[in-house]
C-alpha cells in the first residue's frame, strides 16, 4: 500500500513545468543556457546551510498550520538523508537543475511527492539563497576567528620564549631604535586582534535573517519569522523585504575584513622573508615550511611566506569584484548576484589556507641570537636614547637632536659604535657630559630606559604578554 507522501500520489506535473519555475514556459531551456547559467558547480558547498534553513522553514510552516507536523517530520528526515548522501559523495549533480537549492528540493520531491512540494511555501529562491549565504558566512567567520586566534597564540608563544632578546627595530627599512623581539611579535597580535574585532562586528550584520521576505514583497501567508530566527540562531530579522533578498553588504564587508587580514599577513611574511635572509640572519625558519631549487642545490627558499604574501592579491581583488558586481544593480534581486559566491568563497578559502600554515610556521621559527648580538651595535640604535637623556638634563630637543647628530657623524666617520666614543669626544659637543648620560648608551640600556605605556620596556612588554594571555581563548 502506497504512502500518502509517496511520489505516485504526487500531483501530475506537465512536461513544460519540469523546471521548478517552468509552469509559464512552453519551450525547454536551451542546453547552452543551462551550462552557462548553472551555479551548482560552486554553490553546492551551501548544501548544509540550505538543508538547515529548509528544516527550520518546514518546522515553522507546521507551527503555523501550513503543513502538518508529520509532514515537517518527514521533510526533516529526508533532508538528513540527502545531507548524508551529499557528504558521502553519492548525490548526483547536474547542470539541468541549476543550483544546490533546486537539487535538494528535487530530491526531496522525488521521495516525498506533494509533501516535498509544500516546502517552498512562503519562500523564494531569492530569500532562500540570501539566508544560505549568511549561514555559510557566519560559520566561516567563526572558523576564521579561531584561526586568527591560533596565530596570535603562536606569536605569543614565540614572544614568551624570546622575552629578553633585543633586536634592531626599523623604519624606512633602516635601523632605527632597539626593541625587544617580544615587543615586535606582539605587534602582530595587535593587528590580528583588530582583524578579529572586525570579524565580530561583521558577524553581527551578517547574522540577520532574510528568510520570509519572499521574492521582493513578503507573503500573504501567516508565517512566523521569529520561529525561524530562533531555530537558526539569527540575532535579528531583516526589516525590509525588498532589501533583504538582495543585500550583499555583509559579503562585501567580510571580503574587506579578510583582505585587510591578508594584507597584515602579507606584511608579516615580507618582514620574515627579509629577516631570514643571510643579509639579515635574524630568524631561522623551520625547514618543513621551506622548499628547495630544482637547479641550485644549496637553496632553502621561504616559499610558504612568499605564497602568504602572494595570496593577499586574491583577497584584495575579490573585494573589488564584489563592489563592481553590485554597483550597477537596481533594487531587489538580480541574477548577477549569482556571481557573488565564488568571490567570497575564494576569500574565505584563501585566508583559511594561509592561517593553516602560518601558525605552525611561527611556532617552529627561532631567532638567531648570536647573529643578532653580533650586529646589534650597527646603526647607532641608541642615538635617540642619548638625545632623550640630554633632554631630561635640560637641553632643548632640537639642540639635543643636532648635538647627537654631530656625535653620530663622528662615530660613522670612524666606523665605530656611538658608545665607543671617548668622554672627551662627547664633552667637546656637550660640556656637561657625565656618567649618567653615558648610561643611556647601548641598545640594552636604551630599551631599559623606556617608560611610556605600551613601549618596548621590559616591564611594559611583560604587561602586554600577561594581557594577551588573558585575552586569548583557552586552548587555541
Amino acid at each position: 500500500m502506497s504512502s500518502p507522501h509517496s511520489p505516485e500520489n504526487a500531483t501530475p506535473v506537465p512536461p513544460a513545468a519540469a523546471k521548478a519555475w517552468g509552469g509559464v514556459f512552453r519551450e525547454p531551456t536551451d542546453k547552452r543556457v543551462e551550462a552557462f547559467s548553472e551555479s551548482v558547480s560552486f554553490d553546492r558547498r551551501l548544501a548544509d546551510d540550505d538543508i538547515d534553513g529548509s528544516i527550520a522553514h518546514a518546522r515553522m510552516l507546521a507551527a503555523c498550520g501550513l503543513m502538518s507536523v508529520q509532514e515537517a517530520d518527514a521533510i526533516a528526515h529526508v533532508m538528513e538523508e540527502i545531507r548524508g548522501e551529499i557528504r558521502a559523495g553519492r548525490f548526483e549533480f547536474t547542470a539541468a537543475k541549476e543550483d544546490i537549492h533546486l537539487h535538494i528540493e528535487s530530491a526531496l520531491t522525488a521521495r516525498l511527492g506533494d509533501t516535498g512540494r509544500k516546502l517552498h511555501t512562503a519562500r523564494s529562491r531569492n530569500d532562500q539563497v540570501a539566508t544560505d549565504l549568511r549561514l555559510y558566512c557566519r560559520r566561516a567567520i567563526d572558523r576564521l576567528d579561531r584561526g586568527l586566534a591560533a596565530l596570535q597564540a603562536a606569536f605569543l608563544g614565540l614572544a614568551e620564549r624570546e622575552q629578553d632578546l633585543v633586536i634592531p627595530g626599523y623604519t624606512h627599512l633602516r635601523r632605527a631604535q632597539p626593541v625587544l623581539a617580544a615587543h615586535q611579535l606582539l605587534a602582530w597580535c595587535e593587528k590580528l586582534g583588530r582583524d578579529r574585532e572586525r570579524l565580530a562586528d561583521c558577524r553581527r550584520r551578517t547574522n540577520v535573517l532574510p528568510l520570509g521576505s519572499g521574492a521582493i514583497a513578503g507573503t500573504s501567508l501567516p508565517i512566523d519569522r521569529e520561529h525561524v530566527k530562533e531555530a537558526l540562531g539569527f540575532d535579528a530579522i531583516a526589516a525590509n523585504s525588498l532589501d533583504a533578498a538582495s543585500d550583499r553588504d555583509f559579503a562585501c564587508e567580510l571580503a574587506f575584513v579578510l583582505a585587510l587580514a591578508a594584507v597584515h599577513l602579507s606584511q608579516w611574511a615580507e618582514e620574515w622573508i627579509l629577516y631570514s635572509t643571510p643579509e639579515f640572519g635574524f630568524v631561522v625558519l623551520p625547514e618543513g615550511f621551506c622548499t628547495g631549487s630544482s637547479i641550485m642545490p644549496q637553496k632553502i627558499n621561504p616559499d610558504v611566506l612568499e605564497l602568504v604574501r602572494g595570496k593577499s592579491a586574491r583577497a584584495i581583488g575579490n573585494v573589488q569584484a564584489l563592489l563592481v558586481l553590485l554597483k550597477g544593480l537596481p533594487t531587489a534581486y538580480n541574477r548577477d548576484l549569482q556571481e557573488d559566491k565564488e568571490r567570497i568563497f575564494d576569500s574565505i578559502d584563501t585566508l583559511e589556507a594561509v592561517l593553516g600554515v602560518a601558525a605552525p610556521l611561527v611556532a617552529g621559527t627561532r631567532f638567531d641570537r648570536g647573529r643578532i648580538a653580533a650586529s646589534l651595535d650597527l646603526g647607532h640604535l641608541d642615538a635617540t636614547s642619548l638625545m632623550e637623556a640630554l633632554i631630561a638634563a635640560g637641553v632643548p630637543q632640537r639642540t639635543a637632536h643636532e648635538l647627537v647628530g654631530h656625535l653620530v657623524r663622528t662615530a660613522m666617520t670612524r666606523g665605530v659604535a656611538l658608545s665607543t666614543l671617548t668622554d672627551e669626544e662627547f664633552a667637546r659637543e656637550y660640556p656637561g657630559w657625565n656618567a649618567g648620560l653615558r648610561a643611556a648608551l647601548g641598545p640594552h640600556n636604551a630599551v631599559a630606559r623606556m617608560v611610556s605605556q605600551g613601549s618596548t620596556a621590559p616591564a611594559s612588554v611583560a604587561a602586554q604578554l600577561a594581557a594577551w594571555k588573558k585575552r586569548l581563548p583557552i586552548g587555541v
